[in-house]
């Protein structure tokens, strides 16, 4: 396995501490690990983009950040659940799954040159 699919999967995760902080902070200190949150996030990022196409770190990084999002809501924050949000979360979790297989290092058609 690649290290920067463990790197995608790290700043996904760390988004979602950062979210959840937003839904929660307090107090000052909850804000400074906030930012710090947002530091290691940007820093897991720059380090999946190092290795895999950038578009795809993003559209992964953003896909597991609205699917995880919206799961937190539900489980977490009692937010309702309906079909049509269901529906179009299926939606992005087929998009990351086609940019993940389709994401082949040997496939150079299209490729300038």
């Amino acid at each position: 396995m690649n290290k920067s699919w463990i790197y995608v999967g790290l700043t996904s995760l760390a988004e979602l501490v950062w979210i959840y902080g937003f839904n929660t902070a307090s107090t000052w200190w909850h804000w400074t690990l906030i930012v710090a949150f947002i530091l290691l996030d940007l820093h897991f990022l720059a380090k999946a983009c190092e290795g895999l196409p950038t578009g795809t770190v993003y559209a992964i990084f953003a896909g597991f950040g609205t699917v995880g999002t919206f799961l937190m809501d539900i489980f977490i924050f009692e937010e309702q659940i309906s079909l049509s949000k269901v529906f179009f979360i299926l939606l992005i979790i087929a998009g990351v799954i086609g940019l993940k297989l389709s994401d082949d290092k040997n496939d150079t058609k299209g490729v300038l040159e």
